[in-house]
């Protein structure tokens, strides 16, 4: 296993467990395929869009995504 992924992984096991299990989704995904995942033009217009919003300072706070989340967790 190569140092970066050890690392990853020793951060991981310091997250909240639900951010594990998102972790480990992702792990498996990632495991279980050999190809690389290629963004569509419109998922890197989106991407785009996303750090030129951050670049230009327009981010929600953290305490206002927490809100969100609490009121939109299934």
């Amino acid at each position: 296993m190569i140092k970066a992924l050890e690392n990853a992984i020793e951060k991981v096991k310091n997250l909240p467990e639900d951010q594990q299990r998102y972790a480990a989704h992702i792990l498996e995904q990632i495991a279980s395929t050999d190809e690389v995942y290629r963004l569509t033009d419109e998922e890197r217009r989106l991407v785009r869009e996303g750090l030129a919003d951050l670049d230009a300072g327009r981010i929600v706070s953290d305490s206002d995504m927490d809100a969100f989340w609490r009121r939109h967790r299934a």
